[in-house]
């Protein structure tokens, strides 16, 4: 199945009510650095952290109550799986996470106070959709992607629609990509929504699949990128995000880690937004003038702010001052 706008207005009316409707901010200061007028979706302030919870609860709201009676299993780096580790506890459904060994702490430690069982593994040797398959055929699971998923990227492109509905229509909308499910989702909210209204995806430059699979028309792969942007070290998108990306979206661009951060650190200073990595890809895409915006309404989705504030030293000296 491929997700349609209907799919976004059905998703939103499950979760009203229990994801948050986080607020759009403005900025004066960014607004003068770019010559655009800037919009901020705060998904950062979405329940667990980011917008996945968005997907997750829409996905596991859509099951039977015997899938619901036996579980879950999804893999994740971190922030789907708090998102399904929470959507599981309210919605009363035992849920199993596969992630990393080298998952930020703070994303494992949310995963786990949620209440899922935690199954760790290793990047560079193992499959994590392997061994996601496997727990699914062998406990009985409905296995939930963090992207291949037509209830998952539904519910995430609810959070561009409430965009829309709030400020109007857009010229821009840069959208952090990973696997795509969020930028597929934006996609179709925008074009049902803000006709005219140019989607662009943003990775970081390490993990620039997606940008390659726009440019060439096909399907590309990366390994194990070497990000601070740990939400977007995905290895592909799914051939469902794909196909709604060449149809819906608008172009893709990349963007370093050190102007990653560098953005990341200007919304924690100037707007008072604790926004991690990745959620500030959009931010940093329209900060180093990726994409053409001056004099242009320019909405940015700032995805999530589970930051493991140990690392901070670390990024100041990788590069990432304030501008």
């Amino acid at each position: 199945m491929v997700p349609t706008f209907a799919d976004i207005e059905y998703a939103a009316r499950r979760i009203q009510g229990v994801a948050h409707r986080t607020p759009v901010v403005t900025s004066r200061s960014a607004d003068e650095r770019t010559g655009a007028h800037l919009f901020f979706k705060c998904e950062n302030l979405q329940r667990a952290g980011a917008f996945k919870f968005r997907g997750a609860y829409n996905a596991l709201s859509c099951l039977s109550p015997d899938e619901r009676r036996r579980g879950v299993v999804a893999f994740s780096s971190g922030n789907h799986a708090q998102a399904v580790a929470l959507a599981g506890q309210l919605l009363d459904t035992p849920r199993v996470i596969v992630m990393p060994r080298d998952a930020p702490a703070v994303k494992r430690a949310a995963a786990e106070g949620y209440g899922a069982e935690i199954v760790l593994y290793d990047r560079e040797r193992d499959d994590r959709e392997a061994i996601g398959r496997r727990l699914a055929q062998e406990r009985g699971l409905a296995l939930i992607p963090p992207y291949d998923h037509p209830q998952v990227v539904a519910g995430q492109g609810t959070a561009a629609l409430e965009m829309f509905e709030e400020v109007g229509p857009l010229d821009v909308l840069l959208v952090p990509c990973g696997g795509g499910g969020l930028l597929a989702g934006s996609a179709l909210s925008a074009e049902a929504r803000s006709p005219g209204c140019r989607v662009i995806g943003v990775e970081p430059s390490a993990g620039d699949d997606a940008t390659r699979s726009f440019q060439t028309k096909q399907l590309q792969h990366v390994h194990n990128p070497p990000t601070v942007a740990d939400g977007a070290r995905t290895a592909s998108m799914s051939e469902m995000t794909f196909r709604l990306m060449l149809q819906h979206v608008a172009g893709m661009t990349t963007v370093d880690d050190g102007p990653l951060l560098g953005a990341m650190f200007y919304l924690w200073e100037r707007l008072k937004l604790l926004v991690e990595p990745t959620g500030a890809l959009g931010a940093a895409a329209a900060f180093e003038n990726k994409v053409s915006i001056a004099g242009r309404r320019v909405g940015i989705v700032l995805t999530g702010g589970n930051v493991d504030l140990s690392q901070v030293s670390e990024w100041r000296r990788f590069g990432g001052n304030t501008p």
